[in-house]
């Protein structure tokens, strides 16, 4: 099925594990050899990237996660650092065995007012993802549930637009989602000897880098690093 109609980006396939740090240390290893790290990492080519998750006291967008969902979408604020100046409103979403991902720029001021729930501007805003937005806190009660930290170390590779990935170090504010405070009160919630991988490609995996990964010992289900932040409320 396309979804050349619901969707402006094109989708793409996404793999998801947790593995061990010792695996990790291996596939690193390999992958730099093939890979090139991400242009926007730093010197060590990590950086942190920090999120605001949106839901309702249903538990709409974590629900669908647990269920599995083949249509469901996920909204985000998400900054990297602690740079207010750079803020993202995007919107993740999976389509079978698809992800799509949209987003566009807001202001910390913009963010504030849809955590306090001053939404109306909203409406007849520009930018078609700050509407679309709007619809789902109106009709759901969509608003900022918890803020979500970790560490990503990443890594590209241009045939088939490969994107490898590894996420650490993930905390969560619980339900506090002042997101552009430095100082955010944060507790860690994934085991410190685990990573988790994440795999992104278009249309093929190149054989290079799927014989790097089945080389490996992946637990089946990782959890999103929402449905981790979630684990205690």
């Amino acid at each position: 099925m396309r979804y050349q109609d619901e969707f402006t980006v094109k989708g793409r396939k996404e793999l998801k594990h947790a593995i061990s740090q010792m695996d990790y240390t291996i596939l690193r290893n390999k992958l730099q050899h093939v890979m090139k790290l991400d242009a926007h990492a730093g010197g060590d080519g990590k950086y942190l990237i920090r999120s605001v998750y949106f839901d309702n006291f249903e538990n709409k967008i974590l629900n669908e996660k647990k269920e599995g969902y083949f249509k469901r979408d996920k909204y985000r604020v998400r900054i990297y650092g602690h740079n207010s100046a750079l803020s993202n409103l995007e919107k993740k979403s999976k389509r079978n065995n698809l992800t799509f991902k949209e987003k566009c720029r807001i202001s910390s001021d913009e963010y504030e007012s849809m955590r306090i729930g001053q939404i109306n501007w909203m409406e007849e805003d520009e930018r078609q993802l700050i509407r679309e937005l709007f619809i789902q806190m109106s009709l759901y009660q969509l608003k900022p549930m918890t803020v979500v930290d970790y560490v990503r170390e990443a890594y590209v590779y241009p045939f088939g637009n490969v994107r490898v990935t590894f996420d650490g170090q993930i905390k969560t504010s619980f339900r506090n989602t002042d997101i552009f405070n430095p100082d955010l009160p944060m507790a860690s919630v994934f085991d410190s000897t685990q990573v988790i991988l994440e795999v992104k490609y278009d249309e093929y995996l190149p054989d290079v880098i799927k014989m790097m990964l089945q080389m490996m010992d992946r637990r089946p289900d990782a959890y999103s690093k929402y449905q981790l932040s979630r684990m205690y409320g």
